[in-house]
């Protein structure tokens, strides 16, 4: 029996961990969780889980719902109420599935008091991979990809060599307007940015999908997951989204993961790793009715926003936080309907030109950078 804390439960990648952890009750315990702004479904959760804590995001929802909250759950708020889930004594693993950079202290925390971490929060490794690689190796905790990307590249790594890898290529399904020209994005509305063809995700990380913005962070993130140089991360173009990623060795041998696309399936490997389970709900992928599967290389002028992210990996220190920070901001003001699509890319392009490098940054220079970033965007689009 394995002890769940889950960060960000009525999320996207939250609601499939507890659809998984109500597969196998005999595996695992849902013990502490934190909720956003679905109080409503947040609490159906809590009833039918019956963690032992339960944060939610500010102090009048606790307030409001306090003397709902069954007496033997203990309820907490904020960002202390995210570490206190996150550091749960009780727990054995924390699944952080919140998201944004909110999702970095939390991570931190976890890493201190041991935790195994199934991380789905790649801000946390996109704004701070190099303090929380570091801290996870001092601690002696084991950092698990749930992106579908990366758990295919870990799964591809068993019994594989580090030290034997000729690159990693990491595939994208080019999102919701892969058919489309930039002539085309001038106009595109939040409607259809948010019609993903294969995958069923939560907004923010499906309009980074449309800009290809999600695969720059993946990029980023595999960089310190897998401790792989920016020139052997590749990004293929693949619609089908059936080969999940793939590890090319310095033989030739290429290693892939295939599947259809189910969150459910590498948030399941997380949790059981390095053990497998039974998955009676997933469809099972035959070749044979996919008949045929597509590659293309990406156009970094097609998907700035990929672009943008391998040039912010490579030049490390506090570009990464900017880049994310004002992703953040602007795909935030987009689905709000107060900026044009492309506009998106435009101001993070504005962010990182304005931005001073510094090396080797530290959490507080981090914290810092990210809130000076938001307000400059803020500032543009005021």
């Amino acid at each position: 029996m394995k002890k769940i804390s889950l960060l960000g439960a009525t999320g996207s990648i939250g609601t499939q961990t507890l659809d998984i952890i109500s597969q196998h009750p005999d595996r695992f315990e849902l013990v502490a969780m934190s909720i956003g702004k679905n109080v409503e479904l947040g609490m159906e959760f809590v009833h039918q889980f019956k963690p032992k804590l339960l944060s939610v995001q500010s102090k009048e929802t606790f307030a409001r719902i306090k003397h709902d909250v069954p007496s033997e759950v203990k309820l907490c708020y904020g960002d202390d109420g995210l570490i206190e889930v996150a550091t749960f004594a009780d727990a054995d693993i924390l699944v952080n599935a919140v998201i944004g950079s909110i999702g970095l202290g939390p991570t931190l925390a976890a890493i201190e008091a041991k935790k195994t971490i199934a991380i789905a929060n790649k801000e946390t490794l996109v704004t701070a991979g190099h303090i929380v690689t570091l801290k996870a190796r001092q601690n002696g905790v084991s950092l698990l990809p749930v992106d579908s990307e990366h758990s295919a590249i870990f799964q591809c790594l068993q019994g594989g060599d580090l030290k034997k890898i000729n690159k990693l290529l990491v595939t994208a399904s080019g999102g919701s307007f892969r058919d489309k020209g930039r002539d085309e994005l001038v106009d595109v509305s939040v409607e259809a940015a948010l019609n993903h063809p294969n995958w069923s995700m939560g907004a923010k990380i499906t309009i980074d999908s449309a800009t290809m913005m999600n695969k720059g962070l993946e990029v980023i993130e595999a960089h310190w997951l897998f401790g792989m140089p920016y020139d052997q991360i590749e990004v293929l173009l693949h619609k089908e989204s059936i080969i999940h990623s793939m590890v090319e060795y310095i033989d030739g041998s290429v290693i892939a993961q295939l599947g259809t696309p189910d969150m459910r399936v590498p948030i399941q490997y997380a949790l059981s790793y390095p053990d497998r389970l039974d998955f009676k709900k997933q469809e099972r992928l035959n070749l044979w009715e996919v008949g045929k599967l597509h590659f293309d290389k990406p156009d970094l002028e097609r998907y700035r926003c990929l672009k943008f992210a391998y040039d912010a990996g490579r030049m490390g220190g506090t570009m990464p936080t900017v880049l994310n920070a004002a992703n953040e901001v602007a795909v935030a003001a987009f689905l709000e309907k107060k900026i044009m699509f492309l506009q998106i890319e435009e101001y993070i392009e504005q962010a990182l030109e304005n931005h001073q490098t510094v090396n080797e940054p530290s959490l507080e220079t981090i914290i810092e950078v990210d809130q000076q970033t938001r307000r400059f965007v803020h500032s543009l689009m005021s």
